[in-house]
């Protein structure tokens, strides 16, 4: 699979939501509906199909399932976040709180179980491809930490040495939420409203599992973190200084 950029949004084209799952009817219900608010949708039935896809065109977002034929969605997130730099969404009948762990830990950027609410559906696409490609602002602000530079503007982060950090949309959004708020403890549902717009019901541990792949790219010791720390019975702490440059 070609390497491609990360996706950029735009005011002309619509944004291509690519449609991984072999039932049919969903396909089609999909197609339709995203299709109905504005969205360029294509589909592939298994990864042979969604690679080609993604290898021949500019594709915003890929949705997908996990029970697919031959190489299933855990093995296909895994090899999107190697050689692709867009944001996932798993839409899977698999509703398990594991495989809703392993989906994130895999860095898929959502999680939504089938049956499915088109409308939150459709909000929580529209959700991840804000936090993919972020609104242009007059704000051209950095922010600098422990020697690493955050960039919302180029959408990157840098180590003390200039190496480039690779983030997830929802890594980064998590980031910046961190950055804006050190040294303040933040609960999850704060965490989740910051990023997601709404709080985390009672199950709903994906800012844990994200926390969780966040430290080990920052984090010079990720068993033991010094910049976000546990605040046991209430959230997370981001304890590093922060200024603006």
């Amino acid at each position: 699979m070609a390497v491609s950029p990360s996706p950029a949004s735009s005011t002309i084209a619509p944004a291509h939501l690519l449609v991984v799952d072999d039932d049919i009817e969903i396909v089609q219900i999909l197609s339709r509906y995203f299709g109905s608010h504005g969205f360029r949708v294509s589909t592939a039935g298994d990864g042979v199909h969604m690679r080609h896809v993604i290898d021949s065109e500019a594709v915003d977002i890929v949705m997908l399932d996990i029970g697919l034929p031959g190489e299933d969605g855990f093995s296909l997130t895994r090899n999107l976040r190697k050689h692709w730099h867009g944001p996932v969404i798993i839409v899977s009948g698999r509703g398990e709180s594991v495989d809703r762990v392993v989906g994130l830990e895999l860095g898929a950027d959502d999680y939504v179980t089938k049956p499915f609410d088109l409308r939150e559906l459709l909000a929580r696409v529209r959700s991840v491809l804000r936090r993919a490609s972020p609104a242009p602002s007059d704000d051209t602000g950095r922010w600098s930490f422990d020697g690493c530079v955050l960039d919302p503007q180029s959408y990157t982060l840098c180590g003390p040495q200039d190496e480039p950090i690779r983030l997830t949309s929802g890594e980064f959004a998590l980031l910046r939420v961190f950055v804006e708020h050190a040294n303040q403890v933040l609960t999850r549902d704060q965490l989740m409203t910051h990023i997601h717009g709404h709080d985390a019901g009672p199950f709903d541990r994906s800012i844990d599992v994200q926390i969780g792949r966040l430290r080990r790219k920052i984090e010079p010791d990720p068993a033991n973190p010094q910049r976000i720390k546990s605040i046991r019975g209430t959230g997370y702490l981001f304890s590093s200084t922060v200024r603006r440059i």
